[in-house]
């Protein structure tokens, strides 16, 4: 059976893995255009 440890150690690799997802999502080049325009959004004028 599982002991805590084990238990740990599976959330620290799915936490580990959610992050360099969302990583690889905000940086996929559709959505990093689209963050690029976003960043410009205070800078332009009305």
């Amino acid at each position: 059976m599982f002991d805590i440890n084990t238990l740990r150690i599976v959330a620290t690799l799915a936490a580990f893995a959610a992050f360099i997802g969302i990583i690889a999502w905000a940086f996929h080049k559709p959505h990093a255009k689209r963050f690029e325009e976003a960043a410009r959004l205070p800078f332009e004028q009305d």
